[in-house]
This record gives C-alpha cells, sequence and structure tokens, in this order.
C-alpha cells in the first residue's frame, strides 16, 4: 500500500530529480571504475604492492555503518513537522529540538565507550553491536504513538551511530593495503553522503503519504541487519588480534586481505612494534599526559576545529537561504547533498595522490573563502539579488570544500596516527570532542545569528577556518603511503 502510493506521488518535477541523481550515479560508478582500473596498473607495475581488490570487499561491508550514519543524521529533515503531527508535539520547538538532539545524546555517549568496545570484543564484533541499538531504534521510531517512545529510539539508534565512526575509522586504516588506504578511507565519507540523499529522497513523500514517515524508520533497520549478517564473514583486524596474543588468525587475516605472499612481511612489520609497546592495559590518564598526548592534541584539536568551522551552520541554515533566493527546499537539500558527494568524489580520487595534509590545507583555505563570500552578501555593498547569489555560491563551495578534506580526512588521518596500544580508544576521546562541539554549535547557531548578526559570525568561522590551516601546516605529518608502523615510529620516537 505505501509503495503504491509513493509511485503515484512521483510527479514530473520528482522524476527530473530522479533523473538527475541517476546521471550522479553514473559519474560515480565512472569514477570508481576508473579508479579500479588505476589501482590494478600501480599493482601491476609495483610488484611489491598487495592487491587491493582482496580488502575491497571488507571495506565495503564496514562502510554500510557509514550509509547508516548518514541515513540517521538525515532522516529526521523532511519528516520531523509530519510527525509531530502525528505524535502530539506540533508547534513545541523543545520537543522537536529533543526528536533531533537526543540522537547526537546517543553518539556521544556511544562514542566514549567505543574505543573500550572495540578494544574489548574486536572490531567485527564492535560493528555488530552498534548494529543492535539502530535496529531496536528504528524499530521503536517507527512504531511508536507517543514522543517518548521516540525520544528512546532515536537515543539508541544515536548509541550505534557514536560506536560505528571509530571503528569504521579504525578498520579501514588497519586493513586496507599501504597504497590505498587514503582512497579506501575516502568511501566512508560517500557513504555518509548517500545515507543523507537516501534519507532525503526517502521522506519527500512524508507529508503527502499517511504514515510514510514511520516506513523512513523501518527502511534503516535492512542496512544495520545486513552489516551485522555480513560481518560474521568479514575480516578481522590482524592488530586487534596480535594485540591479543592470536598470531595464527592474524596472519590468516593478513592472508585474506593481502594475499599470501604479504603475510611474512606484514607480521614481521606488526611484530617489531608490538615488541617496544607496554602491555599493560591502556588507562584514561594515558591518553592526556606524557608520552601519548602530542597525537592526541593533534586529534582532538583536528576534530574541534573541524566543527568550529561552521559546516553544521552551513547545513542548519541552507534551506532559509534557498528559500529567500525562491528555490525549493527539498531543491535546495540536493543541491547541498550533491555538492558533498561531488567533493567526497574528488577526495577519494586525489587522497593517495596529493595527500591527507594538502587536502586538509585546501579544505580549510576554501572554507575560509566561503565564509568570506557569506560575510560579503550579509554587508550593505551587496545589492539584494547580488547577497542571495553570493550566499547560495558560499554555502555550496563550502560543503563542496569541506567534503574534499576537513570531512574525510580526519577520521582517517587520526586512525594513521594513533599508536596501536592506544588507536581505539583515543579514537573514541576524540569523536567525543567532535559530537560536544556538534551538539554546542546546534544549540547556539540560531542564537548567536540573532544576537551578533551574519556578519560577524561567519567572520568568527572564517577566523577558525584559517586557525585550522596554521594548525595544519605546523602539527600534521602526511601519512600517505607509509605503513602505519612507519607513521608510529616517525610520531613518537621512544623515549
Amino acid at each position: 500500500m505505501f509503495w503504491k502510493q509513493y509511485f503515484l506521488f512521483l510527479n514530473d518535477d520528482f522524476i527530473l530529480l530522479l533523473m538527475t541523481l541517476n546521471w550522479l550515479g553514473l559519474i560515480f560508478i565512472f569514477h570508481f571504475l576508473w579508479m579500479l582500473v588505476r589501482f590494478h596498473n600501480v599493482a601491476g607495475k609495483e610488484s611489491g604492492n598487495p592487491s587491493w581488490s582482496l580488502s575491497l570487499p571488507h571495506i565495503l561491508v564496514a562502510t554500510v555503518c557509514s550509509f547508516l550514519f548518514g541515513y540517521h543524521l538525515g532522516v529526521v529533515n523532511e519528516t520531523l513537522e509530519i510527525i509531530s503531527l502525528d505524535l502530539g508535539f506540533n508547534g513545541s520547538t523543545l520537543a522537536e529540538g529533543l526528536v533531533v538532539s537526543t540522537c547526537l545524546g546517543g553518539a556521544f555517549v556511544g562514542s566514549l565507550f567505543s574505543g573500550w568496545i572495540a578494544d574489548g570484543i574486536g572490531r567485527r564484533r564492535a560493528f555488530q553491536l552498534c548494529a543492535l541499538p539502530m535496529i531496536i531504534g528504528a524499530s521503536m521510531s517507527a512504531t511508536t504513538r507517543s514522543l517518548e517512545g521516540m525520544l528512546l529510539g532515536r537515543f539508541l539508534v544515536g548509541t550505534g551511530m557514536g560506536i560505528g565512526p571509530p571503528v569504521v575509522s579504525l578498520y579501514v586504516a588497519e586493513v586496507s593495503p599501504t597504497f590505498v588506504r587514503g582512497t579506501f578511507g575516502s568511501f566512508t565519507q560517500i557513504a555518509t553522503c548517500i545515507g543523507l540523499i537516501g534519507a532525503l529522497l526517502i521522506g519527500i513523500p512524508a507529508k503527502e503519504i499517511d504514515g510514510w514517515w514511520r516506513v523512513c524508520f523501518w527502511v534503516s533497520a535492512f542496512p544495520a541487519a545486513i552489516l551485522a549478517f555480513l560481518m560474521e564473514f568479514s575480516a578481522e583486524s590482524p592488530h586487534w588480534l596480535l594485540k591479543k596474543g592470536r598470531a595464527a588468525e592474524a596472519e590468516a587475516e593478513f592472508e585474506k586481505l593481502l594475499g599470501g605472499l604479504h603475510v611474512k612481511s606484514a607480521i614481521a612489520e606488526l611484530l617489531k612494534l608490538e615488541r617496544g609497546e607496554e602491555v599493560d592495559a591502556v588507562k584514561l590518564s594515558d591518553l592526556f599526559f606524557g608520552h601519548y598526548f602530542r597525537v592526541v592534541f593533534i586529534g582532538s584539536s583536528l576534530f574541534a576545529l573541524q566543527q568550529l568551522s561552521g559546516i553544521n551552520a552551513v547545513f542548519y541554515f541552507s534551506s532559509t537561504v534557498f528559500k529567500g533566493a525562491g528555490v525549493p527546499p527539498d531543491l535546495a537539500n540536493m543541491c547541498v547533498g550533491i555538492a558533498n558527494l561531488s567533493g567526497s568524489i574528488i577526495a577519494m580520487i586525489l587522497m593517495d595522490k596529493l595527500g591527507r595534509r594538502v587536502l586538509l590545507l585546501v579544505s580549510f583555505s576554501g572554507m575560509a573563502a566561503s565564509m568570506g563570500l557569506q560575510v560579503t552578501a550579509a554587508s550593505s555593498f551587496a545589492s539584494e539579488s547580488g547577497a542571495l547569489y553570493l550566499s547560495v555560491g558560499g554555502m555550496l563551495l563550502c560543503v563542496l570544500t569541506f567534503s574534499l578534506g576537513a570531512g574525510p580526512v580526519p577520521g582517517l588521518l587520526l586512525a594513521e596516527i594513533f599508536p596501536s596500544r592506544i588507536r581505539a580508544k583515543a579514537m573514541a576521546v576524540c569523536l567525543a570532542v567532535h559530537w560536544v562541539i556538534n551538539f554546542f554549535v546546534g544549540l547556539l547557531f540560531l542564537r548567536l545569528l540573532e544576537q551578533i548578526g551574519p556578519q560577524i559570525l561567519y567572520t568568527i568561522f572564517a577566523t577558525f577556518c584559517l586557525i585550522a590551516v596554521a594548525f595544519v601546516k605546523k602539527n600534521v605529518v602526511e601519512t600517505k603511503g607509509k605503513s602505519l608502523q612507519e607513521i608510529e615510529v616517525a610520531l613518537l620516537a621512544p623515549e
């Protein structure tokens, strides 16, 4: 019944939108196939490299978690108004804000424990564990008849969202061949973008079809179940297995991921580092004092600057600006989504060619320039029509440049620069910083916009972007083409 109504809902404008997305999908597939051919040529020319095709299926399974992350961030975008009507809290901005922010609160809680979970039960089981609250929470949200049920469902989904991203970054860094680790790391950002766009597409009929918003939540339970199922057949991280003293299993997993010819060299490289590491458990204090402080400071600062750059404020305010320019909200959100996906695809192509550091510098510089356009648009020098063009152009440029580096790089880079001993727990701490600042930016943005005005606010965001450029220049090392062990030795010379 629902699906029949959905297809009846399609009109000419919506069909045109789908055609545009189909072309975008074809472009993505073309780029993806081109990258596969390129990888094949590289692997053929540089016989020392393992085959990327062995680890690719395991990476693709892991990125389902990133797809779910993006989907749940966007699922209430189109449906919140009709949800508030159906559940009886229409007109209460507090209740509507709770439906959105409760998910962020759950993500903060999940991220706090993600490192201990990943180290305790392994990467594969951590994926399966993060899928469980997503399935239960989505089902609760889809069937609830009250605000309380919706909030509980969103909180459960949020805990899964909090556990998932750091584990994805860990897993991709630890199972990818060195020469394609950056490209594989970009898959997570692309999957997140596809999740956001998917949530938007599925949510469009919610205002026209009674009860459709429940379908939007039900849909998300299926990829979560697929993630939990396929992870049963995916490789475990050899790094984690070796830390647990399970060397034979680590060798077997390396053979799945790299091929038999590269197992001995991979194990030998890991063992060299493991011999020099402490064997006792990592304490929280170890992350903030002494030997590991520098890398944890770099990681936390990168995530803090990512959020203080104003990207979420741009997402929050984009619909209003596009509406002022006469662009329908659905099309506006789709334009933002396409800009985000396009930048992520470019980042995937360039990540292992230009490197992480260069992409970060270009990204934060571009975001500073886009904020400059926003400041100009808000000034008295711009005409009304000019201000609209500058605002729309500035927002799309900000999203595009964010997705080139500031979006996909920090998660991958942190998993690369953190030593094996602290990698999972340090990722958890840095993601917790990310969620806290994300929450406060979302909470205070509109109030600050009213109190100090767009010129000063966007100037503050531009300043943080420039601070990020200076920070990256001073503190971030290039990790392109280096093994995790080489990076660890470079950053943490023995005391």
